[in-house]
């Protein structure tokens, strides 16, 4: 199967092309037909499955240039995310020349308002921001023709819950929905099934994804050894490109301050780091001017970084998904990737229901002298 088959126009299967983007992903190839017969739609698909294309290409076959007015929408749940998404559009925009808005926080409103007053027919945003330019009424959805709810399950994990309802508000009851998710449990379905009318279903199973090509191992220390311990492994490894996950955004700073002091090339990136520096430290961490980019789990949601060839769990994850989710920012497009869990005693029981989860006894590795 090729995008053509798919129904996707030469102009944008020849950006596609230029992309070396040849065959589209599972969750592509059985979401796009779908959704271009005007179901809706609950997919439940990991990052890195290929599901940002799964759902742009055919609005972007749908949204008529001609027409001055907004009709896609997509809604996600952090603004890393909105501007990767927006990234994506853009490549796209050199097929068809639609109007792109993102409005996420942190960037400058009234620039988002002056660009308002131009065509706009796609809006990619936050729950926050979009709710500040539907009450400014400077946002008009009343001929919205497609939303997209991306990271469903984030989002409710982040409280969005609310701002979905209300944004919904604002949506004409004649309109097609997308739920894209790497999670498929009761909460996102009761959201997802609110508003949407008799929904397909499409389910990409994670491990066909994120573990057949990732070689996973488990390093035992405890808490006061593992800074060393994480850097003996740096240094034996070399990575070319890494992303080190934290629980917290403390740990991240004190342990960005560690390897800086080492001499490791790396960034942190978390929630209190200001808008443009985080977009300034992404921009440097894809063209590989970064080695190790330190991370909480809310900043690097949806992150997808080609060239990301080693994860570290500096610190365990909370939930299996978690788990899965990280392992998954390698690994990507067929190629190999390696992760490594930290663990201390006190880690035990979440990593036994990991490996029960994921039905590997995950390799112990141990640290050269």
């Amino acid at each position: 199967m090729n995008f053509k088959e798919l129904g996707i126009s030469q102009e944008l299967v020849d950006i596609l092309n230029r992309n070396s983007i040849k065959t589209p992903t599972p969750v592509q190839g059985e979401s796009i037909p779908l959704i271009k017969s005007k179901n809706d739609l609950i997919a439940q698909a990991q990052t890195g499955t290929g599901k940002t294309l799964a759902f742009l290409l055919p609005i972007f076959e749908e949204i008529d240039p001609t027409k001055d007015y907004v009709q896609g929408l997509i809604i996600t749940p952090t603004r890393e995310l909105a501007i990767q998404i927006t990234e994506e559009a853009n490549k796209l925009k050199e097929g068809k020349d639609i109007g792109i808005l993102a409005a996420y926080g942190g960037k400058d409103i009234a620039a988002q308002l002056k660009k308002l007053k131009k065509n706009i027919h796609l809006v990619i945003a936050t729950p926050g921001r979009l709710i500040d330019h539907l009450m400014r009424k400077s946002i008009d959805l009343s001929k919205l023709n497609t939303i997209v709810l991306d990271e469903a399950d984030e989002m409710l994990f982040m409280g969005f819950k609310n701002d979905i309802e209300s944004i919904m508000t604002f949506t004409p009851k004649k309109r097609q929905m997308l739920c894209f998710s790497a999670t498929m449990d009761s909460a996102v379905k009761k959201l997802a099934y609110r508003y949407m009318n008799d929904p397909s279903i499409v389910s990409i199973k994670k491990e066909e994804v994120t573990l057949d090509n990732i070689v996973q191992e488990v390093v035992e220390t405890t808490d006061r050894h593992k800074q060393d311990t994480l850097c003996s492994i740096l240094k034996e490894d070399n990575p070319f490109m890494a992303i080190i996950f934290c629980r917290t955004k403390v740990r991240a700073d004190k342990l960005e301050e560690g390897l800086y002091q080492r001499g490791f090339n790396c960034a942190k990136l978390h929630s209190d780091i200001a808008q443009a520096k985080r977009e300034r430290i992404m921009k440097s961490f894809r063209n590989a001017d970064i080695q190790y980019l330190i991370a909480t789990d809310v900043a690097a949601r949806g992150l997808d970084v080609s060239g990301v060839s080693h994860v570290y769990n500096y610190d365990i994850p909370e939930t299996v998904e978690s788990y899965v989710h990280r392992i998954g920012r390698c690994g990507r497009a067929g190629e190999k990737g390696y992760t490594c869990l930290f663990i201390d005693p006190k880690n035990e029981k979440m990593l036994d229901e990991i490996e029960n989860n994921i039905k590997l006894t995950i390799k112990r590795r141990t640290i050269k002298e």
